[in-house]
């Protein structure tokens, strides 16, 4: 990948990952209790996949209109792993050092929500019991929970990123 194209993937993953840490800020601020909602998960997640389809389509454009599918995976690759680290490492501030108060608050609402759909489900009780004997000893926002989650993002959008790339990918015929 040619270093200019590499600069713009690197530039809209700094894009992608202030965007990201700024609505992390701005919800944390403004409603703690957000972070538990199944919405945010996939807005965030449709955002960062959107921004980062956007960065190969931008590569794309600035190479006259062709782009190998290494080129787009790359482009791709580079801007949400950048994006999301950013957001991963402000996630990481936040709950493990300037808050962890609100990381132990979040793990309490975690717990409430499971129950309440295990419940609404129709779970037994000694079933719903041990599922929350279970998530008590996990701690979703400690420094390694955060970590993993981060790879297992990154797994994730890397599949996406496979599709990404082939959807955007365009072989120039004269060099074949």
């Amino acid at each position: 990948m040619e270093k200019s194209l590499k600069s713009i993937s690197i530039n809209n993953g700094l894009v992608l990952g202030l965007i990201l840490s700024v609505i992390t800020v701005l919800i944390y601020a403004v409603n703690l209790d957000l972070f538990t909602e199944w919405w945010l998960g996939i807005l965030l997640f449709l955002l960062a996949v959107g921004y980062s389809t956007f960065s190969a389509i931008q590569v794309k454009r600035k190479s006259g209109g062709y782009l190998t599918f290494k080129e787009a995976f790359s482009s791709y690759f580079i801007t949400i792993a950048i994006g999301t680290a950013i957001s991963s490492i402000v996630g990481i501030v936040i709950f493990t050092f300037v808050d962890p108060d609100a990381a132990k608050y979040l793990n309490e609402q975690i717990l409430l929500l499971t129950k309440q759909t295990m419940e609404r489900f129709g779970a037994p009780q000694d079933v719903i019991q041990e599922a929350l004997v279970e998530a008590e000893k996990k701690d979703n926002f400690s420094l390694v929970a955060q970590l993993q989650a981060y790879v297992w993002r990154i797994l994730l959008y890397g599949v996406i990123g496979v599709i990404v790339a082939l959807i955007v990918k365009k072989n120039n015929p004269n060099e074949e």
